[in-house]
């Protein structure tokens, strides 16, 4: 085997030594196995898997170290990074994983460069994995780039005020105000079909949701149906109506809720809390408890606003 493929494939403290321009300390934390939900492909989904961390720091120490652990980056801090963006969401990529973990830990002050290794052991009789390598200033630059996030006004429509002849005049008012604009709707009155398995039926329930949203863009042409994060990102941006299609944000949420019929509100409530919703305004149903200002108005009144 040639030095560049054994190279390719040694462990990242070998890598790290091996690129260094200059000498440095580094700390490894090796073999580090967790059980997590992960991966794009549908088996992966509802299943726990086993995912291996190698992770490399160099390092510099904050003055003399005087056998003080507060002036050295310690292990926890490691091990910490990868558990918060565990909980944080579910991923479909090891790669999104391993950046969110390396931007996490160059923000301690000691770090200057990580390397970061993550495979999945129960994919087959091998492993799956990504290595990636990222330097102090590398995560600065790209969050430069971010913007701080919109606080969109989110409101729910019951079926009552899908079907209301004020809906126009609503939405005409809603999408005149400065705030983004995302609608979201429950289920129809159609009873959705029922599986007996409890997985299928979050999927069934989510499902029914959305065809609920196209029938609320049928009757207004300025409603587009989105599902994605990116979508309701560029939509806020750009001055787009757009009605929230749940299954892939919920479904990829680590702790995400109901999609039960009767579960709407709670579903809603949480939605604009992921979104940091300036208002979530209840038009035609009670308002629900909620992390964001919340109010409630009937299909009766002619003013939302």
């Amino acid at each position: 085997m040639s030095d560049e493929i054994r190279m390719a494939f040694a462990h990242p403290s070998e890598r790290a030594e091996a690129s260094a321009t200059q000498p440095c300390d580094r700390i490894s934390l090796r073999d580090y196995v967790v059980e997590v939900e992960i991966g794009a492909f549908q088996q992966e989904r509802g299943h726990l898997q086993r995912v291996r961390f190698n992770v490399v720091v160099e390092v510099t120490p904050l003055g003399p170290i005087d056998d003080d652990v507060d002036r050295i980056l310690s292990y926890d801090k490691v091990t910490e990074a990868i558990g918060i963006e565990l909980q944080a969401e579910r991923l479909n990529l090891l790669e999104t994983l391993a950046a969110r973990v390396a931007e996490r830990i160059l923000h301690e002050p000691q770090a200057l460069r990580v390397f970061v290794r993550i495979e999945k052991l129960d994919r087959g009789p091998f492993s799956l994995g990504v290595e990636i390598v990222r330097a102090k200033g590398e995560e600065a630059s790209a969050g430069q780039a971010h913007e701080e996030p919109p606080h969109p006004r989110v409101v729910y429509l019951s079926n009552a005020a899908i079907e209301a002849p004020k809906l126009g005049g609503w939405i005409d008012a809603l999408a005149a105000d400065a705030a983004p604009l995302i609608i979201c709707v429950g289920a129809s009155e159609v009873a959705a079909p029922q599986t007996g398995n409890a997985l299928a039926q979050r999927r069934v329930d989510l499902l029914a949701i959305e065809q609920n949203a196209w029938i609320l863009a049928a009757r207004d042409k300025r409603c587009m149906v989105v599902g994605t994060r990116t979508e309701l990102d560029w939509a806020m941006k750009n001055g787009q109506v757009c009605v929230w299609a749940p299954s892939k944000i919920v479904l990829d949420a680590v702790d995400g809720p109901s999609a039960s019929p009767r579960d709407a509100m709670a579903l809603v409530a949480w939605f604009a809390g992921q979104m940091q919703a300036a208002e979530l305004l209840v038009i035609g149903a009670a308002a629900p408890d909620c992390d964001v200002p919340v109010r409630a108005v009937s299909v009766t009144e002619e003013a939302v606003l």
